[in-house]
């Protein structure tokens, strides 16, 4: 069972790739044939079906060229006081390479 909230996300992921379509004034039919995808799927893709697989929204995001918002998924977290940490170590720096 798919909880209201994963609903509602699958949702708004749809109406974004609906928006992203409608920005590059590109009709229903183009876009699914780009994607080789029939337009009751792009359908379901806009209106946030659950059943679409994750794979197909890899390859509209490439299509989109937007493949770093997958990136974003499962990134690992890190805590505040590791990047705080991360910043106050000195950087090693080589000396340059001299010719004589």
């Amino acid at each position: 069972m798919i909880s209201i909230d994963v609903k509602e996300k699958l949702f708004r992921l749809g109406l974004r790739l609906r928006d992203c379509r409608l920005v590059r004034n590109e009709p229903q039919e183009r876009f699914a044939a780009r994607l080789g995808i029939s337009i009751p799927t792009l359908r379901k893709m806009e209106n946030g079906d659950p059943s679409v697989n994750i794979g197909l929204w890899a390859e509209t995001l490439w299509l989109l060229e937007r493949m770093e918002d997958l990136d974003g998924i499962l990134k690992k977290d890190v805590s505040l006081f590791d990047q705080m940490e991360a910043q106050s170590k000195p950087k090693r720096q080589r000396a340059s390479k001299r010719t004589c």
